[in-house]
């Protein structure tokens, strides 16, 4: 089986990976409400990298398996997860997490689930989730409506005239139904906008693996291109508010 171990290497990306958004505090919410997981309950949260997700989730109180195959990524995401006793990480892949039966109220994807092979994804989710438990994949999504967000989109066409975000911007809820393991797919998204260094936002686009692949020797003056574009927009500040849309899919399991 070809994982993402092998295909998608995000060892360049680690350090760009921290400069990241979170997610809405609101979807989190909604996500714990909808999913009516209890207060000691387990999570497996798979992809976990930088630990975005898994931080947020650990501050809650419940006990995290965070799976990560990129050994710098993990790295990052251990470090950050120090203060957590209840994280323990480990390396897998979305097809595979080497976990057991049964185990988890919840498995979890953030900005992970477009990088797997999603139907043995959503199968090895449904191993490892208890009866009645949850599938959840997300992602932050930029508001590409937004002026100095379309600017950026202006830059990324006119060096790769085809450029497609994949499957990451696609509805879930076909894929998800189309396993026959979940039911009743519900889809939520709450705005949230973060106010963020301008040198950190253009940072962060290193860690766009989906840009970096299609861009190929382009990559590096498209980042350049997108900073000149984003020092404009600053003016005299040294922040910019960029608007984002989190946007998740979750499904209760099929027993």
């Amino acid at each position: 089986m070809i994982n993402m171990k092998t295909v998608w290497d995000y060892t360049e990306m680690a350090e760009a990976y921290l400069k990241r958004p979170d997610y809405s505090l609101e979807a989190i919410n909604a996500i714990i409400k909808m999913s009516g997981i209890p207060p000691n309950g387990k999570i497996c949260d798979v992809g976990a990298g930088a630990a975005h997700l898994t931080i947020m989730l650990a501050s809650r109180g419940f006990s995290i398996i965070a799976i990560e195959p990129n050994d710098a990524m993990r790295a990052n995401g251990m470090e950050r997860t120090n203060q957590f006793p209840a994280v323990q990480w480990h390396e897998g892949v979305g097809e595979d997490t080497k976990m057991g039966s049964g185990l988890f109220d919840m498995v979890t994807y953030g900005s992970s689930f477009n990088v797997c092979d999603r139907q043995q994804a959503l199968k090895e989710s449904h191993r490892i989730l208890k009866s009645a438990g949850y599938f959840v994949c997300m992602w932050n999504h930029r508001e590409l409506a937004d002026p100095l967000q379309r600017q950026i989109e202006e830059i990324i066409i006119n060096s790769v005239p085809d450029y497609t975000y994949g499957s990451r911007r696609e509805d879930q809820a076909n894929i998800i139904i189309q396993s026959g393991l979940f039911g009743g797919v519900e889809f939520i998204e709450y705005p949230v906008v973060h106010r963020i260094k301008a040198s950190d936002f253009v940072e962060g686009w290193h860690s766009h693996g989906n840009l970096r692949r299609q861009a190929g020797k382009k990559f590096e003056s498209i980042i350049v291109e997108i900073g000149n574009v984003v020092k404009q927009a600053v003016g005299e500040d040294d922040c910019i508010d960029v608007p984002y849309m989190t946007r998740v899919w979750m499904a209760e399991k099929y027993d």
